[in-house]
């Protein structure tokens, strides 16, 4: 039972950073066209992956690792590398929830307003950069808290 906990676990570390990553990626080339039907397709896209896999992903990493922890019979924060990893998770959980979120709905909403090819408005784009860097920022604990995870220094 532990390897299959383990097993998700990992699959949901895959699955959360194989997305933010991705997504980043598609998201960016999409505003450099400067199209605005491309644009408003990527953002809602952006939106739908980032609830859909980061969701899942973050339920994965958390109920495959609980559930792991459970069956080792090994407390949740009884070790130094574990409880770092913890809070890196969920440092960049904080940023998602408390940056990240906020800026893609009110993107999303502005590319509601030019999906039919109307003018794309600056502050989309500054939007866009601040969430870019943000979540940049965001995944650097996540990369973090992987090393922690496998290394356990």
């Amino acid at each position: 039972m532990y390897d299959i906990f383990k097993m998700l676990h990992v699959l949901g570390v895959v699955v959360l950073l194989g997305n933010v990553t991705i997504t980043a990626f598609w998201k960016v080339l999409a505003d450099m066209s400067r199209n605005p039907v491309v644009i408003a397709h990527a953002q809602r896209g952006v939106a739908v992956a980032d609830w859909l896999f980061t969701l899942v992903g973050i339920l994965l990493i958390l109920g495959g690792g609980i559930g792991a922890a459970r069956v080792a019979e090994m407390p949740l924060l009884g070790a130094d590398w574990l409880i770092a990893g913890e809070a890196l998770f969920g440092l960049s959980g904080l940023i998602w929830l408390l940056v990240l979120v906020p800026l893609q709905i009110r993107q999303g909403r502005m590319a509601s307003s030019f999906a039919g090819g109307g003018d794309i408005p600056e502050r989309y784009f500054r939007d866009s950069r601040a969430w870019l860097i943000w979540g940049v920022i965001a995944t650097v604990p996540l990369v973090a808290a992987l090393y922690i995870m496998i290394a356990k220094p």
